[in-house]
Parts: structure tokens; sequence; C-alpha cells
């Protein structure tokens, strides 16, 4: 958890909190004090929303090294090897290590993708070998997991990149500082 997760949270607790005090003042007839409170939340989630979105826009995305894990709460996932097909067949296999740094409970990260992206920006989806474990498997505490995924190389595949990212479910990295909407995931050099 970073620092900007615990922005999120607290600025969850000051809107619950904003909100309880408009109801309060509005039930017992001070609509002016809680115009005032309600226009005050107003400006900072609109604050908050655009620093939210001008540091997605303008961050780099996160570059992870071969081995080094990237972790969502104690789910992590880190690329172990990536090996280059024979010239001709233009594939690499990427290697992923799938852990978990819970102490008591089983958990999964729904909603985790990867591919390849091209130094034209065009994407390249995964294939799954036989038996290859899903990314949304149940992890006991402390267990660690080994899968494979295969991609077809793009045609200048020297600028190609692997990114690892979240597509689908609710999106509540959008309301993250330092994620935001714009964030274009963690991202390997395919080497």
């Amino acid at each position: 958890m970073c620092i900007f997760d615990l922005v999120l949270i607290a600025s969850v607790l000051m809107s619950v909190l904003a909100l309880l005090v408009v109801a309060g003042l509005a039930a017992t007839g001070r609509f002016a004090s809680a115009g005032r409170v309600l226009r005050a939340w107003i400006i900072y989630v609109a604050a908050y929303l655009a620093v939210v979105v001008v540091v997605s826009l303008f961050t780099r995305p996160r570059e992870l090294p071969i081995g080094e894990n990237a972790c969502f709460d104690d789910w992590c996932l880190a690329v172990e090897r990536i090996e280059r097909g024979p010239a001709p067949s233009h594939t690499a296999t990427v290697a992923f290590r799938l852990s978990s740094r819970a102490r008591r409970i089983s958990q999964r990260e729904r909603y985790v993708s990867v591919y390849l992206l091209d130094g034209r920006g065009q994407r390249s989806e995964p294939r799954s070998p036989a038996n290859a474990e899903p990314f949304d498997v149940l992890l006991a505490p402390g267990q660690t997991i080994h899968t494979l995924r295969e991609f077809d190389l793009p045609g200048d595949a020297s600028a190609a990149r692997l990114v690892i990212t979240h597509e689908g479910g609710f999106p509540i990295g959008w309301f993250i500082i330092g994620e935001g909407p714009f964030r274009k995931g963690i991202q390997l050099p395919i080497r």
C-alpha cells in the first residue's frame, strides 16, 4: 500500500463524513450551511480527480525488471524469463511467477491482462499453452505457482514491450493518484 492509496481512503472517509454533515444540516433547516459544506466537498472532489487525471497523463509507465514482483495488494506477478523462438517463427514464450504474500487467507487477482505492444502501438494477445495456469488461480497463503504465455512477435519486435495491466471489473485504479485512467500499465522491454 502506498501513500496515494491512503490518500484515496482518507478522501472516501472524508466524503462520507461531509455528506453526512450536509444531510444533518439540511435536516435541521440550515440550508445555507449545508450548501457551503456541499460546495467545499464538490471543489475538493473536482481538484482530487483533476490531479488523478493530470498525473496519469504525464506519468511514464512503470518499468519492471525481469524477476521483480508487481504486487496488487498481497497477490504478486513476476516475469521470470522471456525466451524468443527461432527467427522464422517470430514467437516468444514468457514464464510468469504468481505468488501470494498473504499469511492467513487464500486469494486471487481478477482481470489481470498481459499483451505485447510493438513500436507502432499494435497489440498482440497471448496464447495459453495446454495446462497453463490462469492468472486468476486461487493461491493459498504464501503459495507460488508458475505459468506460461506465448506471443507472436510483431514485425518490429526490437521495440516490443510486454504490458501487465488490469482490464475489466471496477476500475478502482482510476481514482488513485499515480494510477488513473490514462496509465499504461507495467511494462518490460522484450529483448
